[in-house]
Formats: C-alpha cells, structure tokens, sequence
C-alpha cells in the first residue's frame, strides 16, 4: 500500500466543500482504500488528510490523471497556502474491532 498524508489551511468556510469533495473522492479514484480528514485541536482551519492506496502504481495513475488534476484546482481555491504533501509505503494500515 502507498498512500500521501497532506496539511492544509482552510480559507473561512471551506471545510464543508472539502468533505463533500472527500466524500466524492472514495467512490471514484481507483485503487484508493480509504480518506482520512483531521481538525487540529490548536486552529480549526488546519486539517490534514490521510489517503491509502492499494498500490504507488494506483497512487501515481491518480495522481497525474486530468481528474486529479481538475480536483486539484478545486481544492485549491478552498486554501490559504501551498499544501504540503508528504507520500510514502504505507507499513500498517487497519481498524481495531471491539472483541
């Protein structure tokens, strides 16, 4: 697996358009296994953004896909500054079930 965790500084009232835009995004990239959006504690406009992947391969395809490329410009105009992004193989991916 291969995913990308990336922070960002929401501009006032952007939030909802990023989790609909979110919401989208997992039932049309292929390869993408789930999406993670967190809010920081210190200032509610920070978020960053878990994405896993089955693969770099399904990774990059989306990645340098026009569609990425058109969710990109759309993302963009909900920020303040450059995202910053930060990809690499994913070791442990999973979720803990109650027993």
């Amino acid at each position: 697996m291969f995913g990308t965790v990336a922070k960002m500084q929401l501009k006032p009232g952007g939030e909802a358009l990023l989790m609909a835009w979110s919401q989208a995004l997992l039932k049309t990239v292929p390869g993408m296994r789930s999406v993670t959006v967190y809010r920081s504690t210190d200032d509610p406009l920070t978020l960053w953004i878990s994405s896993v992947f089955d693969s770099e391969e399904a990774y990059r395809t989306n990645a340098e896909s026009p569609e990425q490329h058109r969710r990109w410009q759309q993302i963009r105009s909900l920020v303040d500054e450059d995202i910053e992004w930060h990809d690499g193989h994913i070791l442990m991916h999973g979720n803990v079930r109650e027993q």
